[in-house]
């Protein structure tokens, strides 16, 4: 032990709480000087996106348009505001992040939007700084969490505290509207709002419509994203050798992820050879071998917030491909080429569905859940079938400009062997379509 360091006593000063909020005022403006989205991605991002020829957005210009979005779907569906707890709807609204995989399923971060008025975000305990870089934020509280985890049998005791600071905001900024939109919330929730006379809407209808058409900045920072996402992909892919576990495999593309600056990946949608057939196997110790097919979906939440979702299916080791595998290759290629043809300002959903291709007799029991998705932050509104799935309960709509959408293709034969996944990401233009993802498929399978 340092007995210089610790053998001494120093005289204990009176508490001076005015000294305290200084101190605290001090830190919070340290921490917030040296917050991720204020250090930025790092040399090596940015390095790749110069390269790449993609300019920086303009953050704050992507804020104040997405704080457009929200208010004028929140006055179109005459809401006095949102109340938003999905921490991907927190991050389109405020562009501050927090734990986000953890308040996922934590509920102890919360915002909310006026139609008219402030943002308050409702932040985890001594989080203040963690969303001053934003601009948008007007005002930070603590949150009140009622989950179980803190609260226990006292649950209704916390949530009447929660619903007075939400009736509080509504009564100074709802002019008189009692209508909210909330994302995600319990039963105890809505039941304390309505014995304070607030009714609660779908704040997810709200926010799936705001989120839909993206800003040119927000198309910067998801090329940025894809960029990025597609250099983790070369990275895995040159580890790609016999030998390797799916894990390990799958582990280099978190890897390349993260050092980018980005969040977090959704699924563990990796499998090889035997295990590629049925799709949806999640990646395990298996050994890849050489002559395997390994199939991916990157699921990917990168850099700025946005998801690179892409799909690709690579030969293992130097074998050539069998007459099989080639086939199936080429039927999910030629599916995604058509269907991504399809894509156009002003076709309806039930038009593009009813126009695309579909995996032959013997792959269609197989098939992917779905053709085409919307894709942002995450994957978003809407989500289209294939014909043969679409229901009554399937809603319609009309693709528009600055919507970007996935279009995906399973394909392996009913009791077959392997099969290959694909997934492009579309930007939908004025004129037509711009893929988006640009990372080349295995020419040995084409």
């Amino acid at each position: 032990m340092d007995k210089q360091r610790f053998g001494r006593h120093r005289k204990i000063m009176p508490f001076d709480p005015g000294s305290v909020e200084a101190l605290r005022e001090a830190s919070r403006e340290k921490a917030a000087s040296l917050n991720q989205h204020l250090l930025g991605y790092g040399v090596q991002a940015e390095a790749e996106w110069a390269a790449a020829g993609i300019a920086a957005p303009d953050l704050p210009a992507m804020r104040r348009y997405r704080l457009e979005r929200i208010r004028a779907e929140l006055k179109r569906r005459d809401y006095a505001g949102a109340l938003l707890y999905d921490p991907v709807n927190i991050r389109y609204a405020t562009d501050s992040t927090n734990m986000q995989l953890w308040v996922a399923h934590n509920p102890t971060r919360h915002c909310f939007v006026a139609a008219e008025g402030p943002v308050v975000l409702f932040d985890y305990f001594s989080c203040e700084h963690l969303s001053d870089h934003s601009g948008v934020v007007d005002e930070v509280r603590p949150a009140v969490s009622w989950m179980y985890l803190y609260s226990g049998e006292l649950t209704d005791e916390k949530v009447r505290r929660w619903a007075a600071g939400i009736a509080e905001l509504i009564a100074e900024h709802g002019g008189g509207n009692r209508r909210i939109a909330v994302d995600h919330i319990n039963p105890e929730g809505v039941e304390e709002l309505a014995r304070r006379g607030i009714s609660v809407g779908n704040g997810e209808a709200v926010m799936e419509n705001a989120r839909l058409i993206k800003s040119p900045d927000e198309i910067l920072a998801m090329r940025r994203a894809i960029v990025a996402c597609e250099a983790a992909m070369s990275e895995m892919e040159a580890k790609l050798k016999p030998g390797i576990s799916e894990n390990e495999l799958w582990a280099e593309l978190h890897r390349g992820n993260i050092a980018r600056g980005g969040e977090w990946i959704e699924t563990r949608l990796l499998s090889s050879g035997p295990r590629t057939n049925p799709w949806f196997q999640e990646c395990s110790s298996r050994i890849i071998e050489v002559g395997d097919l390994v199939a991916f979906d990157t699921d990917l939440v990168g850099p700025y917030g946005f998801c690179a979702d892409l799909s690709r299916t690579w030969l293992c080791g130097d074998r050539q491909p069998s007459n099989e595998q080639r086939d199936l290759f080429r039927i999910a290629a030629d599916q995604i080429s058509h269907n991504t043809n399809l894509m156009r300002p002003g076709i309806s959903f039930r038009d593009l569905v009813e126009r695309s291709a579909v995996p032959p007799g013997d792959c269609y029991p197989t098939r992917y859940g779905v053709l085409y998705h919307g894709v942002g932050l995450a994957d978003e509104y809407p989500t289209l079938p294939h014909a043969g799935d679409w229901t009554a309960d399937t809603p319609d709509g009309v693709l528009e400009p600055g919507m970007v959408l996935c279009v995906e293709s399973y394909i392996g034969r009913l009791g077959g062997h392997e099969g290959v996944k694909i997934e492009e990401q579309i930007l939908i233009t004025e004129t037509g379509n711009e893929r988006l993802s640009a990372y080349k498929l295995d020419e040995r399978l084409l």
